[in-house]
């Protein structure tokens, strides 16, 4: 499920390719018209959070009236019928299948709510911007197509259908999967609520945490913790001792201090052991025990009319406050 390190790989992989013209496109999406990239130079390459911003610029050609500007509206049902996980998915990612599918409806409905000027596009705009939502089980790859793992239920070894192909000069290619894909007018333009990126406010995130709620609810709330994900909420919490329902408003200052320092140092560290090709060993999530031996518990936890995220915690480590 990519977080916010793992987006940020993301925007590493589509870097290189700032500067160079899409020759051609492919691709399983219906929203978005593949034709208008065509003859565009991708000029930049963005990330937000969960979110990945893809910029490109004419180059003297206007957008066409013959492509829809945008296919997605506010009224479609989401998740869309065509975004399935990736076959040849690791065996424990089918673990909790009806939790995490919920989790995937959840993640779209994030997706949608940001406010990114998603209005019409006009053969004025100078740049053409595409903004991705990895879901649950998104990825990019340069270069590469990926590959069966394993065969379906019908015995047929079947390669994942890639979302979208921007091919380049020199045989050169990106590929993204399993993707939520809409036009937008420009990314966001602050990154105060952005966990990895240096202008994060850790002022305005004590003031959120502070409230009357469940930590575990603040923390997921993408406009206040942007690119932290169900993995990050629970280590982190594991980590300062603190219960996922515990109210903000009883939690002492220096508690919620050291959650935020938890919140920053644990993201930028996975980013670093994903960088360098390495996996992550969780503390506590999806763990029948934690470090200390402790039995651990679980619980779909979530604010009210919202979704219900899997949630561990030792009751030992993490006392409950009253």
């Amino acid at each position: 499920m990519p977080e916010g390190p793992s987006v940020r790989v993301f925007h590493s992989v589509t870097s290189p390719f700032v500067g160079k013209v899409v020759q051609r496109t492919s691709g399983s999406t219906k929203q978005v018209c593949l034709q208008q990239f065509v003859s565009l130079k991708l000029q930049h390459s963005e990330v937000h959070g969960k979110n990945l911003f893809l910029g490109f610029t004419s180059a003297g050609h206007g957008l066409g009236s013959d492509c829809p500007k945008l296919v997605r509206t506010h009224g479609q049902k989401i998740p869309d019928p065509a975004w399935r996980p990736a076959l040849g998915s690791p065996s424990k990612q089918q673990v909790m299948e009806d939790g995490r599918l919920r989790e995937e409806q959840e993640e779209a409905r994030e997706s949608c709510a940001l406010s990114l000027g998603q209005g019409q596009l006009t053969p004025q705009h100078k740049r053409l911007w595409l903004r991705f939502h990895f879901g649950m089980f998104g990825s990019v790859r340069a270069n590469e197509f990926s590959r069966a793992k394993r065969a379906n239920k019908k015995g047929d070894w079947k390669d994942p259908s890639p979302r979208l192909v921007l091919y380049f000069p020199g045989r050169q290619f990106l590929v993204f999967y399993n993707c939520r894909i809409c036009l937008c007018n420009s990314p966001p333009s602050g990154h105060t609520c952005d966990i990895l990126h240096p202008n994060f406010n850790r002022n305005l995130a004590l003031q959120a945490l502070r409230q009357a709620q469940p930590v575990c609810y603040t923390l997921l709330n993408q406009q206040l913790f942007s690119g932290l994900g169900n993995i990050i909420k629970n280590e982190v919490l594991y980590l300062s001792a603190i219960h996922p329902m515990s109210l903000g408003c009883l939690l002492h200052v220096e508690q919620l201090q050291t959650l935020l320092d938890n919140v920053i140092q644990f993201s930028h560290e996975w980013l670093d052991k994903k960088v360098k090709g390495k996996g992550l060993k969780y503390h506590i999530y999806q763990r029948e025990q934690c470090p200390q031996g402790h039995a651990v518990e679980r619980a779909d936890l979530g604010a009210p009319r919202c979704l219900q995220r899997p949630t561990w915690w030792c009751p030992v480590c993490q006392p409950a406050v009253h």
